[in-house]
């Protein structure tokens, strides 16, 4: 009770007492505002990856206990998004004849801080629970590329974790507007080979993002394994996911040496370089190039379903104007191509999603430059990726910041990958962001 009286009037705007939280609680109800107070007019949870930012994240989380309930606090590395927001709306649900507790519901808003895959596990969890009216979400930048974060307004680089500085980003959610963006399924199959077959289908290292299809659920197959997830920003195939992967490999064999932001992105840089992305024609077999790794269709709004042939070494589908440091691959078509092509600026609420080529990290350069963009391949409202027995042992992929090395078929398997519109969630942005909406 003493540490919520101290608190600023601005302060209490945001604080969640204990008690609606958890009925573990409960005997602290007497000693916190209730529902014979007023209702905190703007209640946030607050998720933190503590190994974000190098130490930066540790430090946020504490910063944030200070100022608020600590219980309103959460470490992802302690405990996950999906746990943490299942036992708060059981806990809301069963007090849904308290008025102060039903108002806090309504006006819940989350802060998520921490990289693109961070981000986008606490978006899966809230898309997850299905809820009525699901809370905002506003995004901290606390990773190297932060396109997430910077699609919204919220910028690219790591804030400060002092006192003023959590109050200043609070301010910021205060006055930020709501905003629907779509949320993308996918889907991958990988088919078990025959009996007779030596070879095996390696597991796959499951993302926070992917998980294992259950027998009771519907897109449940014998004979396959079968993972779903979902992304709100990307998912790109090829080299550039390649780099991602030695990237995130390296970090997690050296942590101490990726502890700035600026050397992160400096190391992916050389990365880049070593990998052979900026020539990808020298370094790497025409068995790399997409069309050599897989037949890939896309279906339009119409059901139609066509095949799209793609020459580059990486692609890229994207939900959001924000890739690689808040680059935007698609850029704005002009007229004229949206009138012979059926292009249309990359609205993040349309159902479609763009699809974009790079040949090399030098095609990639042209984003730098004013009104660059890659190569436009098409819009869909699904994709389709089927692998089969190729020259390539693995294909590398990564969505929403976290990549993954892939195994592709060795015998009479196939690697299926289907990405489809799967909903939509709501994002807290600032006045700046960039992401536009169609009903604009």
């Amino acid at each position: 009770m003493d540490k919520y009286k101290k608190l600023s009037d601005f302060l209490k705007k945001f604080y969640i007492p204990s008690y609606v939280l958890s009925p573990d609680h409960e005997a602290e109800l007497v000693a916190e505002p209730s529902s014979s107070s007023s209702p905190p007019e703007n209640p946030i949870l607050v998720f933190v990856n503590s190994k974000s930012g190098g130490q930066l994240g540790a430090e946020l989380i504490l910063t944030y206990r200070t100022l608020l309930n600590e219980k309103q606090v959460f470490d992802l590395e302690v405990e996950t998004p999906d746990k943490v927001l299942q036992r708060i709306y059981n806990n809301l649900e069963r007090l849904k004849d308290d008025g102060f507790a039903c108002k806090i519901r309504d006006k819940l808003k989350i802060i998520v801080a921490g990289g693109d895959g961070t981000a986008a596990w606490l978006l899966g969890a809230v898309s997850d629970l299905n809820l009525f009216n699901p809370p905002p979400i506003a995004t901290v930048p606390l990773g190297t590329g932060n396109n997430l974060p910077f699609a919204f307004g919220w910028g690219k680089k790591n804030p400060g974790t002092d006192g003023s500085s959590v109050e200043s980003f609070l301010e910021q959610v205060i006055n930020a507007k709501e905003m629907k963006i779509d949320n993308w399924q996918i889907l991958m199959r990988m088919k078990a080979p025959k009996k007779d077959s030596s070879n095996t289908i390696v597991p796959l290292k499951l993302l926070h993002s992917l998980h294992q299809v259950l027998p009771s659920d519907q897109e449940y197959m014998e004979d396959c394994k079968t993972f779903r997830g979902g992304f709100w920003n990307y998912f790109s195939l090829g080299m550039d996911a390649q780099v991602s992967y030695a990237f995130h490999s390296e970090r997690k064999l050296h942590p101490e040496k990726f502890k700035n932001q600026l050397v992160n992105q400096s190391t992916y840089l050389k990365l880049s370089c070593t990998q052979g992305w900026f020539f990808a024609s020298l370094f790497h077999p025409s068995s790399q190039n997409i069309a050599q790794l897989a037949k890939v269709q896309i279906c339009n709004k119409s059901g139609q379903w066509n095949d799209l042939n793609i020459p580059q070494r990486s692609i890229v589908c994207l939900n959001l104007p924000s890739f690689s440091g808040g680059l935007n691959p698609w850029g704005t078509p002009n007229p004229k191509k949206q009138r012979h092509r059926s292009l249309t600026p990359p609205f993040v609420d349309d159902g479609l999603i763009e699809i974009v080529g790079f040949r090399n990290a030098w095609h990639g350069l042209v984003l730098l430059t004013p009104n660059g963009h890659g190569t436009r391949l098409a819009q869909a409202n699904r994709v389709r990726f089927e692998f089969k027995k190729s020259a390539a042992k693995h294909a590398y992929m990564r969505m929403d910041g976290e990549p993954w090395k892939q195994p592709l078929p060795l015998d009479d398997e196939t690697v299926m990958v289907e990405i489809s519109h799967h909903g939509q969630v709501n994002m807290l942005a600032t006045n700046s962001c960039s992401s536009k909406s169609m009903h604009a």
